[in-house]
This record gives C-alpha cells, structure tokens and sequence, in this order.
C-alpha cells in the first residue's frame, strides 16, 4: 500500500493532472544528493510556432529553472534542436542554465571548453549523457515532447525519471498535457527539493533536549519528536536522524489527532525523562537502563484525546534496507543487523510503503486508559513488557538519578540549572567503558548552511578528562574513575602515553577514516553529514594536561592517591617531557600546519606542576626533573608566547593572532591573575573576541571555509578570567547572558551567533556544560566570600586565591 503523499504547505496548490505515482517520484528524486534537471525547448518549455516566429519559454518554467539552478548540488539544463544562438536569444535564461543547441553539437561556453572536441554523433541522448558525467550528478530528469527526444529517454536508469510531454510513444514513465503542466512540475520538484536540503520547519538546535540512560542517548522535538538515536553504540549508524534534514531520515513521532500548540515540555525534575504536553496528550520519553548491547526507549502516552503515532525508522543513516511487519501491537523490523520491535500492547497498526521506505502508524483513543510504547533494539530474546509495570519501572528511573543528584554539592548560584548540566554530563558519560562523548550527536551546524560539521560521538582525551572533573568538583567521583580505567586500558593498547591520539570510540578503538553522508541533506541544509573525525590524526600535545588536573583533582577530594592513578599521572608527564617541544595542532584542531600553540605550552606546564603538586600533597617523591622541566616549560611560554604587537598572549609563538584559550595561562595559575600581561591578554580577548553575550575563540584565517558562532565555553572563560581579575560585576553580567542562551529545558549547545541569534554546534555539548557549572562554582564562592578579592597591590592575596580555585 502506498504512503498517502504528503504535500509541504509551501507547495504550489495547482497540481491538477498530475497523478499520484508522480508525485510519489518527484519526491523521491527530490531526495537525490546531486540532481539534473534537464528539458527540451519547443513543445516542452515553450508552445510550437511557426519556424520564423521566436519561441517564447514559459515565464513559470523560466521562473522555476532558475529557482532550480540556484539550489545546492541542483543543476539544470535545456536541450534543443535550434542553433544555440536562437536557444539563448529566444529563453533569455541566465547563465546558471546550461544551454544545448543543436542536437548535442553546441554547448554554452561557460560549460565546455571551447577546444574540446565535438562528439560525432549529436542527439539529445549524447548531450544528456555528457552532462550528466561532467556535472557529476547521481540523478536526472529529463522531459521532452518530441521523438528526438527519445534518444535523452533511453539513457534514463536507476533514480533517473522521464516526462513525456503530449502524444507520441515514449520510453518515459510518465506522459503529462503540456508545457503549463511541466511548469508546475518543475515548481513542485522545487519545493520538494527545498524542503529535502533545507529542512521543512527547522527546529532551533537548543529547543531539542536529550534522553539518556548511560549507555543511549536520543534527541526529541519540542514536539516530542525522536529525531535522532543511534544504536547499539553512540557512534553507530542511526535508527531516527530527521534533526540531519528530514522526516525521510527516520522519526518517531506523536502528536494529538486534533490539532493544538504543545503547552510545555520539561524534564521531570531531577531526571532525564522528558514531558511533553499537549490540551489533552501527555507524552513521557526515557530511555530505560538494560543490559548492554539493548537500547530501550520507553513512550508513555496519557490524556483524554486521540493522539496520532507515526513510527519512522531509516536504519543506517536512511541507507540500509528493511522490512516491516505489524500484528497484535508488535511492529517488528527484520533485515537490519539487530533486532528492532516495537511493542504497544492493545495498539493496532497500519503499515504503509513510499515506494522504498515502510511506516506504521496507528490512532489510539486515551480516553480510554494509558498507552505505552516500548521500542526495544538489539533484545536476541523475546520480550513483552508489562505495561502496568511500566510505572514502578519509570519510578526506578526517577529514584536512581534523583539519588544521584542529592549526593552533589550544588552551588546557590543557579542550582537547578547546575544539576541539569550534571545530568547531562552524566548522561554522555559511557558507563560500559567509562568514555565520555563530547556531544551525543553528529554534524549540527557551526555555521547554517555551512561546511563547519563534525561528528562528536566520540571520546576525546581533553574533553572526557574537562568532563568527570566537573562532576568531581560537584561530589561524585565514579565517573572520574570509570574514565580514568578507560584511559589506562587505551594508553595500555597504544605504544606509550606519548603517542595517543586526541580521541578514540568509546571502545577505546582508533577512529576509521572520516566520511560524508550523501543521504542526508544536513540540518537546515548544512552539508556534508560527516561520520567519523579526521582531528583523530593531528598531533594534539595539551591533551595530558587535563588528565593531570583531573587526577590532581580526584585524589584532592578523595583524600587518596592510589598506585594506579600515580602511575597514570607519571605517565602524562612523562608523555609532555617527550614532546612538549614540539609543534601541534592545537585544542580547536585547526586543519593547517602544526604550531607551537601557547595554550597546549600551557597545558604542558599544567601536567607537570600538577603532577609535582600531587606528589608533594599524598608523599610521593617528586620525579627527577620535573621542577626544573615545569619552569623551563613556563619561562619559555611566558616570554614567546606574549605579542608585543597584540600586547597580549596569542594562539602560537610568532603570531599576532588572538585565541581565546591562552586565557588559561591566567587561569591554570601559570602566570599571576595580577600580572599586567595577563590583564592586558584578557582585555584583548574581551575586546577583540567577545560579542555581546558570547566570545569567539579567535578570528584568524584557521584553513577552513565558512563561518561559525562564539562557542559558550570560551565565554565561561571570560567569566572565569573577570572573576579572578575581580571583575565582578562584569562576570555576573555575562554570566545572566549565558544563561539567557540555555534552552527551554536547560540544555547548552556548543556555539551561539549574536547577528543572528542562532544557536548553532552539537547538542548538547559537555564543554559549554561544564563551563556553566564552573563559572557558577565561581560566583557561588565570591558571593558566600569564601576566598578573597583580587587586587595588582597584593601578589600574595591573589595566589592564595589561585591556589584556592585550582584546589
């Protein structure tokens, strides 16, 4: 049975004569990564008349073609018999249209060299294919009205379609009337082809909020839409990614049968179960702990209205094929590598075919008790779930992250708002292994429409470590030491600490090759949909620094340092006495030569002078070297690293350029908060880099095309760096503007756009999280006066406040 097409509101209303088995193909072809859109002239695009009177092209097709023309990876062309002269003069097409005059022999000169040779065999099925190989496109269309045109017909296969325009026999699989009606076609395929690479209704990245259990993680619309998951890993191929450009991505979505505006959606507090409601629907989403290899979603629909279910998978990126059965509340998907049901028990379901792709849906009355929806991945075992256990099972879920929560120690300063970054940081943290993702998801945008997209299902060392460190300066330690053990197994696996790459799957297994995704259109139309992340193979020395303050960290709060995390940490030193001269790519893994970055200078030092640090606090002897290695490495950044020119500290040695990371030589206590180098360095990351309430990490040329935001961690730094220049009041103001930018349910992406108000990264992202939670750490212990004020005059007042921050 066919899936009933569904129209966009932006579509034309006029789409008489055309049939549903057409529709059905333009949308299909719509969806084509590259796409050629080519037609004949006289007969197709325009009326025949007489040999000596001009042609004149539909204004609606000329209007369409170049709407075409100017979409991404969308190229059209129009093919004629008439000399190209006559073509040109005649359709007054600009030049974005390739023009074909003379059956194939004549080709627009913005096209085909000049030079080049001409085919001797000149036809329409010539000229088609020789676009077709030059545009390097993976579809065409293709429609005409003569028997000439026949020729262009028979090189039509695969995802290619061919209108007929008018009488005649054809090869072509459909026929249509005439021009007028091409015309509408063409403006349909338009707005079909928008929508596919723009994304029809785009939600705001920060309006999405997470499910979490641990080991899954989804994503869900405000509309309680699931738009992305993945399993059975973060970083495996996805069952729901519409959030990456459309409904064809796969979804799973509610919604009541009469239509109304969603109420609220909120986490249930203290947990990571999402409510959205609705007049008279109520969805509860939450991922249920089981045992690993099985994701569990579970969907609790409540209320007095009929509400609407459409359960969308597209495994594997919308790539891989399946198929779908449904029988006694059980939807079953077969031909996929694990096991995927969904079980609704009293539920009946109606599965329907886009030609491709299969669907169930299903109308449930709540008035007349309680629905829920389980959708079980990777269960070998049979499994029915209890529906009327379904409460004390959610209840299990609330107790557990509730109790965790209670054992923090939250800061007044916007307590609730730090719990909620603690349980996503929670969330994102890989129990199995104890790997810690940087964000749940894959290429959202740092710049809409963009290049800028990177896949962040993965485990980078200096992030995971920024991570559980954060959680460890809240009260809880199992994470620090779950990732700690994940880290020794990989450093174990690799040929010595020194050699580690910046990130790793949360396996511990070296990333594959980075790659795009030609099957989905991206978030709001930004392409490609990377998978994979090339930064695994650049040289990134910081990475141990992190590691030592986290250990240092952990053995300050514990009261204890054992044999294992002495080890570790002497290894990280041991790893920067190797290296720590040598040039890389730096934290933000600029894709151009290495460079000796002061910020990974920085984090060098930082490994060893928390490794002496540590070593002085739990009696254990302080390695040969190491005070004389940490004053080498900080007597060299704080005289190469400083820019008379920029008079400031800047991204790399010899460079003028500003980065908002050198803001840690002030705040990992390298250099004094009172020194004036660093007052004048966090001056000119306030002057040059911040933006109303956000701060850029730099403006540099970094080898990349496009633009992106002011990413939220460096704005936490800012806050820090007022904070510890006794800038109070000027911390807690841009601290109340990043609060501004948290979404509706309190979750941070990685990066916000001030001249466009976009909030724009993945989502949500650990870095702007844990920055949040620090900065109100901060400000709490200003406000209760827990440690002093700043001031130049008192060097000694202000390292007691130093030492006081990084203990």
């Amino acid at each position: 049975m066919l899936q009933q097409f569904n129209l966009s509101k932006n579509l034309p209303r006029t789409l008489t004569g055309l049939s549903s088995e057409i529709l059905q193909d333009l949308q299909q072809l719509a969806r084509t990564p590259s796409l050629l859109v080519a037609c004949n002239y006289g007969g197709t695009l325009s009326h025949h008349v007489a040999s000596d009177v001009p042609s004149v092209l539909l204004k609606e097709s000329a209007i369409a073609l170049r709407a075409l023309a100017a979409l991404p990876n969308t190229h059209t062309a129009v093919l004629s018999g008439r000399p190209l002269r006559d073509l040109a003069a005649d359709s007054r097409l600009p030049r974005e249209v390739h023009l074909v005059g003379s059956n194939g022999g004549e080709f627009d000169s913005e096209f085909f060299d000049a030079h080049e040779p001409a085919d001797e065999t000149q036809h329409s099925g010539v000229a088609l294919e020789r676009l077709r190989t030059r545009l390097g496109v993976s579809a065409a269309f293709f429609a005409g009205d003569a028997e000439s045109d026949e020729m262009a017909m028979n090189t039509l296969h695969g995802p290619d379609l061919g209108i007929r325009i008018g009488a005649g026999e054809s090869v072509a699989a459909h026929r249509i009337s005439g021009p007028e009606m091409l015309a509408q076609m063409l403006a349909l395929l338009f707005e079909l082809r928008k929508d596919w690479l723009f994304g029809e209704n785009v939600v705001a990245i920060e309006r999405h909020s997470m499910l979490g259990d641990g080991t899954s993680t989804a994503l869900v619309t405000p509309e309680a839409r699931i738009c992305w998951m993945t399993h059975p890993l973060p970083d495996s191929g996805s069952l729901f990614a519409s959030i990456l450009g459309s409904e064809e991505a796969g979804h799973f979505s509610i919604e009541p049968v009469k239509k109304s505006r969603v109420l609220g959606q909120r986490y249930v507090d203290n947990t990571m179960i999402v409510e959205t409601r609705w007049a008279d629907v109520t969805v509860t989403d939450y991922i249920e702990p089981s045992p690993l290899g099985i994701t569990n979603l579970v969907r609790k629909l409540t209320g007095t209205g009929l509400a609407r279910i459409v359960f969308a998978p597209r495994p594997d990126y919308a790539v891989a094929y399946f198929n779908m059965h449904a029988a006694d509340g059980v939807v079953t998907i077969t031909g996929t590598s694990d096991p995927i049901v969904l079980s609704a028990a009293g539920v009946e379901f109606t599965v329907t075919s886009d030609g491709r792709n299969e669907t169930a849906t299903a109308v449930v009355d709540l008035s007349q008790g309680a629905i829920m929806l389980n959708l079980r991945c990777g269960d070998t075992e049979a499994y029915m779930p209890d529906a009327a256990g379904e409460a004390a099972r959610r209840g299990a879920v609330m107790n557990d992250s509730r109790s965790w929560v209670n054992t923090l120690s939250l800061p007044s300063v916007k307590p609730s708002l730090v719990g909620r970054s603690a349980l996503v940081l929670r969330a994102l943290c890989y129990e199995p292994t104890g790997a810690v993702l940087a964000a749940s998801t894959t290429s959202l945008p740092e710049g809409i429409g963009g290049t800028r997209n990177w896949d962040y299902r993965y485990c980078w060392l200096r992030d995971g470590s920024m991570t559980v460190k954060a959680l460890v300066d809240l009260g809880s330690t199992a994470e620090a030491e779950s990732f700690l053990r994940w880290l020794a197994g990989v450093v174990d696996d690799s040929p010595g600490a020194q050699w580690l790459h910046p990130l790793y799957s949360v396996t511990g297994s070296s990333l594959s090759t980075e790659a795009s995704l030609e099957s989905l259109p991206g978030y709001a139309g930004s392409r490609p949909v990377r998978i994979g992340n090339a930064a695994d193979n650049q040289v990134q020395i910081d990475v141990f620094g992190p590691v030592a303050e986290l250990i240092d960290t952990l053995s300050a709060r514990q009261g204890t340092l054992s044999d294992f995390q002495w080890h570790l940490l002497i290894e990280m030193v041991d790893a920067v006495t190797s290296r720590w001269h040598e040039p890389d790519h730096g934290i933000w893994e600029a894709r151009r030569s290495p460079r000796h970055h002061t910020y990974t200078k920085t984090m060098c030092w930082v490994t060893v002078d928390r490794a002496i640090r540590t070593a002085v606090r739990h009696g254990r002897d302080v390695g040969a070297g190491w005070v004389e290695l940490a004053a080498s490495i900080r007597d060299e950044v704080l005289r190469e690293g400083w820019s008379e020119e920029a008079q400031s500290y800047t991204v790399a040695y010899d460079s003028p350029d500003l980065d908002a990371a050198v803001l840690h030589i002030g705040l990992s206590g390298l250099l004094d908060v009172t020194d004036e180098r660093f007052q004048l360095t966090v001056s000119a990351v306030e002057r040059e880099l911040r933006v109303g309430p956000t701060v850029f990490r730099y403006r540099y040329d970094d080898g990349l095309p496009g633009l992106e935001g002011g990413f939220h961690i460096c704005t936490t730094w800012l806050i820090e760096a007022y904070v510890l220049t006794g800038r109070i009041d000027e911390a807690e103001a841009l601290f109340n503007q990043l609060i501004s930018l948290v979404g509706p349910t309190g979750l941070l992406s990685e990066e916000f756009d001030p001249a466009t108000e976009t909030h724009l990264g993945n989502h949500p992202q650990a870095y702007s999280h844990l920055g949040f939670i620090r900065c109100a750490q901060l400000l709490d212990e200003y406000g209760s006066g827990s440690f002093p004020s700043v001031s130049r005059e008192d060097g000694q007042q202000s390292r007691t406040l130093v030492r006081k921050v990084l203990l």
